[in-house]
């Protein structure tokens, strides 16, 4: 039942041999970075929760170049809803995607209910935390979430008696991304990464992926960076592409920079009750324009001016 089976030694063989550990520039644009590393089959993650800090300038180009049969780590909202709606997608291992108060996503439920894409069940702890498995060289973590739940039955997980108390436990297995996509506060040109407030499971996953596309609101130098060491999450030999997104977040937020542009989602989502609805969407706010410069460009300096001067709202 596993999407992407654990295969710790792979991933350790990967990091060895691929990842440039020299200080080389890797500022690219949102299109080179998807054409070099995303590719088709791979499983492919995003990090956060909801519409916080999701990397929806690449997530949008990923759609416009269209790589198929991709296999997805499904904890967000928009990235999921935009790559399922355009047929990229497999297969998910999911958690949800909600729109907090807005309710489901519509295109989730009519891929599942009448396209039948596949879905494994996991809770939000458990994807995390098989990242981290990852991240740390194991076949598995163990622990007790999901455990007495119908998503444990659901999932790719086992159970075990711990030997030394006889608890028993639930066995997450490691989880390596062909690809991970992660938007940043700030970065330097050689892919050094910090984080404002939520941090997510960013460091898991930047640790967990063999290729890592970091998306990143502000290009600062070097020295900026070494100022305040502490708040490097993603060090810069774990990053493949930087790509400067402002507002890459846009419809949603950046914590401290920019709040969420609700009367954007709830456009999308009213067109998204329908498949022809989407795909108006998808033809006027991702296909219909060439990046993401041109996409802020149709929402408007304005109205992104506003949704920064009320980031704390």
């Amino acid at each position: 039942m596993l999407l992407q089976p654990p295969d710790p030694e792979g991933l350790r063989a990967w990091m060895r041999d691929h990842k440039d550990m020299t200080l080389t520039r890797k500022v690219m644009s949102e299109s080179e970075a998807v054409r070099r590393f995303v590719r088709e089959g791979d499983y492919v993650g995003f990090e956060l929760y909801g519409t916080v800090r999701c990397p929806l300038s690449v997530v949008r180009e990923i759609v416009r170049q269209g790589p198929r049969r991709l296999r997805l780590l499904g904890q967000g909202l928009m990235d999921v809803d935009f790559l399922v709606a355009a047929g990229l997608v497999e297969a998910m291992d999911i958690t949800y995607v909600g729109y907090e108060a807005y309710g489901l996503s519509s295109v989730l439920r009519r891929a599942a209910e009448k396209d039948g894409l596949r879905l494994i069940e996991w809770s939000n702890a458990a994807l995390a935390w098989r990242m981290k498995a990852a991240a740390m060289g194991l076949p598995f973590l163990p622990a007790r979430s999901m455990l007495g739940t119908d998503t444990f039955k659901h999932s790719g997980a086992r159970r075990m008696k711990d030997p030394y108390t006889g608890i028993e436990l639930a066995l997450l297995p490691a989880l390596a991304l062909d690809c991970g996509v992660i938007h940043v506060h700030r970065a330097d040109v050689f892919g050094n990464c910090q984080l404002d407030g939520i941090t997510g499971f960013a460091l898991e996953m930047a640790r967990a992926s063999k290729r890592l596309i970091i998306s990143a609101e502000q290009i600062i130098e070097t020295e900026e960076i070494l100022k305040r060491p502490e708040k490097t999450a993603i060090p810069f030999y774990l990053v493949d592409a930087v790509v400067h997104a402002p507002f890459g977040a846009h419809p949603g937020e950046t914590c401290y920079l920019y709040r969420r542009d609700e009367g954007h989602i709830s456009g999308y989502l009213a067109a998204a009750r329908s498949a022809e609805g989407m795909k108006r969407y998808l033809d006027e706010w991702v296909y219909g324009v060439p990046d993401h410069a041109a996409y802020m460009r149709r929402v408007g300096e304005s109205d992104l001016a506003k949704l920064a001067e009320e980031k704390g709202s």
